[in-house]
């Protein structure tokens, strides 16, 4: 069952899940197709050896959601999502504004 935007800030982000879609993604500016991100954040959880949850493609689903322009449901926020579906792709591409994940990380690990 897919999570509509009211439902996606109910629950807590895990931040590996978003560290991870981050990664993968900023790795790919021109954005990748949502198949392509789950193959991504699987490899690189078994190449470090980290646990792959059973539901782990609806987790990082609902953190992309969660942190989308498209699916925010505040315009303030959508001005600051770090995710977008760029329009002049065809099918389900997911990217990222590379200076807002940036500048949101920066600001996570002050003190």
């Amino acid at each position: 069952m897919q999570e509509t935007a009211a439902h996606v800030g109910k629950r807590q982000i895990d931040p590996a899940t978003l560290s991870d879609l981050v990664k993968v993604l900023s790795q790919h500016p021109s954005g990748l197709r949502r198949w392509s991100v789950m193959r991504a954040i699987r490899a690189e959880r078994l190449r470090t050896n980290r646990e792959i949850p059973q539901r782990i493609e609806d987790e990082v689903e609902r953190v992309f959601r969660s942190r989308c322009e498209a699916f925010v449901q505040n315009a303030d926020t959508a001005k600051t999502a770090l995710f977008y579906l760029p329009k002049e792709k065809a099918g389900e591409v997911w990217a990222i504004y590379p200076e807002r994940a940036m500048a949101a990380f920066a600001e996570a690990s002050m003190p």
